[in-house]
């Protein structure tokens, strides 16, 4: 299921199925060790890639609360609700 938020992303199923917190955490990691600057350069090279990647899964999850906060909707009764996110 986590791989088809992402479909036509090409994120790994390992990256699809974190949460944002966590690959947030991770890609902060990422950035700290990179501004070190303390790897060698192929290590550089694939934390930036995984970085990529981490930071698309990020905005993916964002996107879809975003669309899951702009379906709450105020009922004629004054009650609050919610509709169902169209994903198209």
């Amino acid at each position: 299921m986590a791989e088809n938020q992402n479909a036509g992303t090409n994120i790994p199923a390992e990256i699809a199925a974190l949460s944002f917190e966590a690959a947030l955490a991770q890609l902060q990691d990422l950035v700290k060790k990179l501004e070190r600057g303390d790897n060698k350069l192929d290590e550089a090279i694939s934390s930036y890639e995984r970085g990529a990647l981490l930071k698309q899964h990020c905005e993916a999850k964002l996107r879809e609360a975003q669309m899951k906060v702009e379906k709450i909707v105020l009922g004629a009764n004054g009650s609050v609700g919610t509709q169902p996110m169209d994903a198209d």
